[in-house]
């Protein structure tokens, strides 16, 4: 496999804070092809040798607005227990609903344009349900739990705007552990 020339914005860059825009369909032959390349790194970024080779951080989750462009895109590559990947092309998402249930990662959470190690929870839903449209602007509907749905929330704060870090206490990084279940 060919690593895809993909340049991941530092959280240090503005482009982060700011709101993607919704996309029009059909998409371009740009659009589709940064679709093929997010996907095709995390995958990447999950195989052993693959990441040892090209010396990657495994990751999930990508929102275009990590590649500096501004669109309400992200996709996630969940690998399966057969090696296999779950892939996710989510574009324009809408949550519908969410469960009062709160969980967070317990060594925490982590992203792409966050270099550095970061001590916190996050408090994000069990479980939500989403509106999007798909890679040909079809309208689908997805029911997320545990980790995906914490992978979904992650993405869509990018796409608004927010990084994991924003929603960490700094002065109590672990407020209200006790009423979320760690997964």
């Amino acid at each position: 496999m060919k690593l895809p020339n993909l340049i991941i914005l530092d959280e240090k860059d503005k482009r982060l804070h700011q709101i993607s825009k919704e996309v029009t369909f059909p998409l371009t032959n740009e659009e589709k092809k940064m679709i093929e390349d997010m996907l095709l790194y995390l995958q990447m970024s999950q195989i052993d040798e693959e990441r040892e080779k090209y010396n990657l951080r495994a990751g999930w989750g990508m929102s275009a607005v990590q590649l500096g462009v501004l669109k309400r895109i992200f996709v996630i590559a969940e690998e399966l227990e057969d090696k296999t990947f779950k892939n996710y092309i989510i574009i324009n998402p809408k949550i519908e609903s969410y469960s009062e249930e709160l969980i967070y990662v317990g060594e925490g959470e982590g992203c792409l344009s966050v270099n550095r190690e970061v001590k916190g929870i996050v408090p994000r839903h069990a479980r939500m349900t989403i509106k999007a449209q798909d890679i040909e602007g079809k309208e689908i509907t997805l029911r997320v739990r545990e980790e995906l749905s914490i992978a979904f929330q992650h993405e869509i704060d990018h796409l608004n705007g927010i990084l994991f870090v924003d929603k960490i206490d700094p002065k109590n990084p672990y407020k209200d552990k006790n009423f979320m279940r760690e997964i």
